[in-house]
C-alpha cells in the first residue's frame, strides 16, 4: 500500500518548490517560494508544506500556508493561517488505495496545523468555476466541512490565451486596442524594463498619483522594493516602464510564473495620456511573457459584475479590449478548528 508523508521544506529546498509550482497545471505565483518571503515582509509568516510519495520520493502536492496573528489579540490565542491560489495538487487524482489525493492532503495539512495553533484555515484554489476539477475541489471541500467565505484574491478576471503569433493576437484585439498599441509606437513611445532602484522610485511616484485620482489603495515603496528584489532576480517578475522624449508616462508590474503571466499593478501618469502609453505597455508585457514560455495572460482582477460604477467599468473595458475571456473563480473556503471562539473573536473585531 502506496504511504504518504507531510513535510515542511527548508530554506536550501526552494529550487524543488520552485520547479514543482511552476511545472503543475495547477501552480500559481502566489504559492511561489519568492511570494512567500514577500509576504514575510507584510507582517505574513509562510510555511511551505510538500506531501511525498513514500513509494517513489516524488512531490505530488504542496501548499504555501501565510500565518499570522488575529489583529488586536493576544498571539497566545493563536492565529490565522491562508492559502492563496493553492494548494497545488491535482484535485481529481486517486492514490494507490483509491482514496482522493486531496482529501488524503487536506487531511494532512489540517492536522499539522492544528498542531501549530491554527484557529482557522482558509484556503482560496487556483480553479475555474464549472470545471471538472473545481467541482471535485467543491465537492472535497465540503465534506471536510470547509466553508465559503469572503474571497482575498479576484474572483472574475481577463484571460488571455497567448499561444497564437503575434499578428493573431493583434487581430483578435478590439480595433481601438490595435490602433491604440500601433499609435503609441508611432509616436515615440518606448518601453523598457526597469533596472534600478531610482526607476522604481520614479514608477512609485506615479503609482501614487493614479492612487489619488482613481482612488485605490497603495502598498508603501518598501513593498514594492521588496517584491522587485525578490521575485526580478528569478524572472518571475518585470517592471516595464513607458516613456516619451525621457519622461516617464506609465509603467506595470508583471509576474510570471511557469505558463502564466499576470498583469499585478499599474500606473500612469496625467501627462501626455494622448500618446496612449498604457496600450503599447501591455502589448510588450505580452510579448515579453510569450517569449518566457508562458501561454496565459491574466489581467487580474475586473469587477464581480459587468454593472460597476464607472471608475470599475474603465477598468473592465480596457481589460476586455484584448481579446480574453472572463474567467471566475471558485473562491475562498474555511475550516473553523474553534468555529465558538472565532465567531466571538470576530464579533469583537467588528
Amino acid at each position: 500500500m502506496e504511504y504518504f508523508v507531510l513535510r515542511p521544506l527548508l530554506a536550501s529546498q526552494q529550487e524543488e518548490w520552485d520547479t514543482f509550482v511552476s511545472g503543475h497545471c495547477r501552480g500559481h505565483l502566489l504559492q511561489s517560494w519568492g511570494w512567500g518571503e514577500l509576504k514575510a515582509g507584510a507582517s505574513w509568516r509562510p510555511l511551505r508544506l510538500a506531501l511525498y510519495s513514500g513509494d517513489t520520493g516524488k512531490m505530488v502536492a504542496v501548499a504555501q500556508v501565510l500565518r499570522r496573528t488575529i489583529p488586536h489579540m493576544p498571539a497566545r490565542l493563536g492565529h490565522l493561517a491562508y492559502v492563496p491560489k493553492g494548494p497545488v495538487l491535482d484535485w481529481q487524482a486517486s492514490v494507490k488505495n483509491g482514496e482522493s489525493l486531496a482529501r488524503l492532503f487536506l487531511d494532512k495539512l489540517r492536522a499539522f496545523l492544528r498542531g501549530q495553533g491554527v484557529l482557522a484555515l482558509r484556503i482560496e484554489p487556483h480553479l475555474e468555476v464549472g470545471t471538472p476539477a473545481a467541482r471535485a475541489a467543491q465537492n472535497c471541500l465540503r465534506e471536510l466541512d470547509f466553508r465559503e467565505t469572503q474571497p482575498v484574491q479576484p474572483v472574475r478576471t481577463i484571460a488571455l490565451d497567448i499561444r497564437p503569433g503575434e499578428e493573431t493576437l493583434l487581430a483578435q484585439m478590439k480595433e481601438k486596442w490595435r490602433y491604440n498599441v500601433r499609435l503609441a509606437a508611432r509616436k515615440g513611445v518606448e518601453v523598457n524594463v526597469a533596472r534600478t532602484l531610482e526607476e522604481l522610485q520614479a514608477w512609485y511616484a506615479l503609482l501614487q498619483t493614479t492612487s489619488e485620482r482613481d482612488d485605490f489603495g497603495i502598498h508603501t515603496l518598501a513593498y514594492y522594493r521588496k517584491m522587485w528584489q525578490i521575485l526580478e532576480p528569478r524572472r518571475q517578475a518585470r517592471l516595464f516602464l513607458a516613456r516619451a522624449e525621457g519622461e516617464l508616462l506609465a509603467g506595470i508590474f508583471v509576474g510570471l510564473l511557469g505558463r502564466e503571466a499576470i498583469y499585478l499593478y499599474g500606473a500612469s501618469s496625467n501627462a501626455r495620456r494622448n500618446l496612449m502609453p498604457n496600450y503599447l505597455l501591455q502589448w510588450e508585457a505580452i510579448r515579453w511573457t510569450r517569449e518566457a514560455g508562458a501561454s496565459l495572460y491574466d489581467f487580474w482582477g475586473i469587477p464581480a459584475t459587468d454593472q460597476a460604477e464607472e471608475a470599475m467599468a474603465g477598468v473592465y473595458r480596457f481589460k476586455s479590449g484584448w481579446g480574453g475571456r472572463v474567467v471566475s473563480f471558485i473562491g475562498n473556503y474555511e475550516y473553523a478548528y474553534h468555529p465558538l471562539l472565532i465567531r466571538g473573536i470576530r464579533a469583537l473585531l467588528r
